[in-house]
């Protein structure tokens, strides 16, 4: 009960929320997000089967056994951004600058291998104007790399912070609202592998 009254102690709530509002703010963000990649993925998913006929096989463009460590390595990134939460939660400050590291770093990581990816994909000729595959496929993989990218760089901010100390005493609305976001991302570029990789 004390562990639940001391939850992110002084944070702003929003009247009639029941929430505070940098968590409400993130919700919000977050639904407009779920519109914008649905958008995306809807329209590849008509564009590809309304040209299932010469629709390339993806396996034969593209480099699916080294996507898919590396969307191994953002779903352990998930999992160490889990642990850093509770690790804020149970008022450990070393576990909780231990996983955020954590999950920068395989944050990092992912970015890192879809940059080679993509060079090896440019030089073997599959570029964006390669046709509605090529343009599809970097325009959603793209976007998503580029809010992987902002979200490592909040991520980073938040693990400076911790080392600050500014998440101790109960105050971790941060970690928690970092970590919805990086939640998204994580399960959008699932959805994306799925979809894009594998069908």
């Amino acid at each position: 009960m004390s562990h639940a009254m001391a939850t992110n102690a002084g944070a702003a709530f929003e009247p009639g929320a029941g929430v505070y509002d940098k968590k409400l703010g993130m919700w919000v963000f977050l639904g407009s997000e779920v519109m914008f990649f649905t958008a995306l993925i809807g329209t590849y998913i008509v564009l590809r089967f309304g040209a299932a006929e010469t629709w390339p096989l993806p396996s034969s463009v593209l480099n699916i056994p080294v996507t898919a460590v590396n969307t191994f390595i953002l779903i352990c990134s998930s999992v160490s951004m889990v642990k850093a939460y509770a690790a804020a939660v149970e008022g450990n400050g070393k576990g909780l600058r231990f996983w955020l590291l954590i999950t920068v770093l395989g944050g990092a990581t992912f970015v890192g291998v879809q940059v080679y990816e993509y060079m090896q994909l440019v030089g073997h000729g599959f570029v964006p104007s390669s046709g509605l595959f090529g343009s599809t496929f970097y325009t959603m993989t793209g976007f998503h790399g580029f809010h992987v990218s902002m979200g490592v760089i909040c991520m980073s901010w938040v693990t400076v912070q911790a080392h600050r100390g500014k998440y101790d005493n109960g105050r971790y609305e941060g970690v928690e609202t970092i970590g919805l976001y990086w939640h998204f991302v994580d399960l959008v570029w699932i959805i994306l592998f799925t979809i894009v990789y594998l069908i």
